[in-house]
């Protein structure tokens, strides 16, 4: 059977019968073998497949061996083609010499000397033909290998082109997703925007419609007990806005707090006769406080503000009459998600109809109510989240349909010691007396509002020049006028605001006191208090304006006594 081209035996012996008779040989024991005459022909017949290559030595000598090994180092790394060599028993130096270069040139290289026996010539040209297939299959290995190799790489190419195009098909389902939730997130701050205003609007309109009828009607009655009853219904309009007002920038956590250390089972306990008027006479108030519950740091005020306000839910929720109970609990080293340390849990727990879930989860939102329209606006509970988080604490409800309602007020506890008495200010038991208390600077751009301001001052005794902006009320002071004290709004036109007038007065004019007004303006108040300069919210009562200009004039002089003894 005959060989393929790469396992062929090249005999170059063409000196003598070494040649033919090496060929017979070789055929006699089944391999193919071809018989190279010339050394061109040995090359070219090893371009085209060789297995092994057996030359006599003197073949070689004196010849051109330049192509041969041009061949051999030409080579695939896998190959090192053998060479059987017939070598004679000439020892010359020239000729030892020759060899050497012979073994060096052919590099794999087996040297048989003469004579040689048949069988030894077989064997040596088998073992190279089997190291010989050895290489070929080390040749298909490779082949194999890069093959693989290659299709490796051509996968990988397809799955990186596979996942490139997934991650960009993913980012843009991303930039999508995105897009859509910010269209969602605007969508529901308009849909928010469009309830709070409504709800406002709704609130205001029937204030300003008590107002603005009452006002109407006066001129129209002249019934004095009737002209009274207007005017009861206007102050109420005004005080429910008032107390609106305050409901929404305590939900927005924007109410200007005064924190201080209170005693909740004091405080709360002298709200017993508030409590009794405001509920119903078949609801009762049950106050359980331990003797040694901690003090707790909030604005005294807006505490009784959220109690009252739990304590006529709790009434609304009980139609039939029940109990509420005001119980406070010291939590110590508390550790929950929003808030960590001393606390105290106040709770208002009543005994009513209790909520689904479905409006357990919304009773937070501001103006969501489940009472009739007009018998509340909805910002109740709103209005006790804004205080719970504005002092630092946190607010929970728990409650079950015909089981009632616990809501719970976490509240910091306080390092300080409590005032031993409610020192909250009754301003409406102030009764200012009319005289002369001096001139003031009232700077107040609005006109309806400055000329109120300017007849309740006029009705406390006070002569009123008014300026209409900061920098007005800067040139009435440059003219030499003489001014007891400026009353100034916050919030004006011109590029400077009431802080920055009142430090510019310190600055000119330190002998007189400055006393702020403001509506809402969180980051001047903040300011203001800063500097030291006293603020008066509105809306204010003329006994409140009175108190308040009294403590500002005061608290100058108070200032300029201090210098005085520190100088000397």
């Amino acid at each position: 059977m005959s060989a393929g081209p790469d396992h062929r035996i090249l005999v170059f012996a063409p000196i003598g019968r070494d040649g033919p008779a090496s060929v017979e040989l070789f055929r006699s024991s089944n391999l193919e073998a071809i018989n190279c005459r010339t050394l061109p022909d040995l090359v070219s017949e090893m371009a085209a497949g060789v297995g092994a290559v057996f030359v006599a030595e003197e073949a070689l000598f004196g010849k051109d061996t330049a192509p041969l090994a041009q061949w051999i180092e030409s080579q695939p790394p896998w190959s090192d083609l053998p060479f059987v060599v017939l070598t004679s028993h000439a020892e010359q130096p020239s000729v030892v010499a020759w060899r050497r270069s012979l073994v060096s040139l052919l590099r794999n290289v087996s040297l048989l000397e003469r004579p040689v026996q048949s069988m030894t010539l077989t064997s040596a040209i088998q073992s190279a033909l089997r190291a010989r297939r050895r290489q070929y299959e080390i040749r298909a290995l490779l082949a194999a290998r890069e093959q693989t190799a290659q299709e490796l790489e051509k996968l990988v190419v397809e799955r990186t082109r596979a996942l490139a195009e997934t991650n960009e098909q993913l980012r843009l389902e991303m930039e999508e997703r995105a897009r859509v939730e910010e269209t969602l997130r605007q969508a529901q701050k308009i849909e928010a925007i469009g309830q709070l205003t409504g709800g406002v609007a709704h609130d205001f309109n029937n204030l300003l419609m008590v107002i603005s009828g009452g006002l109407d009607m006066l001129d129209r009655q002249t019934d004095p007990n009737r002209r009274r009853r207007l005017m009861d219904g206007m102050t109420q309009a005004a005080q429910r806005g008032a107390s609106l007002t305050r409901q929404l920038l305590a939900f927005s956590r924007r109410q200007t707090l005064r924190p201080e250390a209170v005693d909740v089972a004091m405080q709360i306990g002298g709200m017993r006769e508030l409590l009794d008027r405001s509920l119903r006479g078949d609801v009762h108030v049950q106050f359980d406080f331990p003797d040694q519950l901690w003090p707790v740091e909030v604005d005294p005020g807006e505490l009784e503000l959220v109690i009252l306000n739990l304590a006529v839910n709790a009434r609304d929720a009980m139609p039939n009459g029940g109990t509420i109970v005001v119980r406070g609990e010291n939590l110590p080293d508390l550790d929950e998600e929003d808030i960590s340390g001393d606390f105290v849990r106040l709770s208002v727990v009543d005994t009513g109809v209790g909520m689904s879930p479905e409006i357990l989860s919304r009773v937070f939102e501001p103006f969501f109510t489940t009472k009739e329209v007009g018998k509340g606006s909805g910002l109740g509970l709103a209005q006790v989240h804004g205080f719970a988080t504005q002092s630092r604490g946190a607010v929970r409800i728990k409650s079950q349909i015909g089981r009632g309602t616990s809501i719970e007020l976490y509240l910091p506890r306080s390092k300080d010691l409590p005032s031993e008495h409610r020192h909250l200010i009754d301003f409406n038991k102030a009764r200012p007396k009319k005289i002369n208390e001096g001139q003031v600077l009232l700077v107040e751009d609005d006109d309806e509002v400055a000329a109120l301001v300017g007849e309740m001052l006029a009705q406390l005794g006070y002569d009123v020049t008014r300026a209409a902006s900061a920098a007005a009320a800067l040139g009435a002071l440059a003219d030499g006028r003489s001014v007891d004290v400026i009353f100034s709004d916050i919030m004006m036109p011109g590029g400077m605001n009431g802080v920055e007038l009142a430090r510019e007065v310190k600055r000119r004019r330190s002998d007189i006191p400055v006393l702020l007004t403001s509506g809402y303006a969180e980051a001047s108040v903040h300011e203001a208090q800063m500097a030291g300069i006293q603020i008066l919210a509105k809306p204010y009562h003329i006994e409140e304006l009175a108190a308040a200009l009294g403590a500002a004039r005061s608290n100058l002089r108070l200032d300029a006594d201090a210098k005085r003894s520190n100088s000397c």
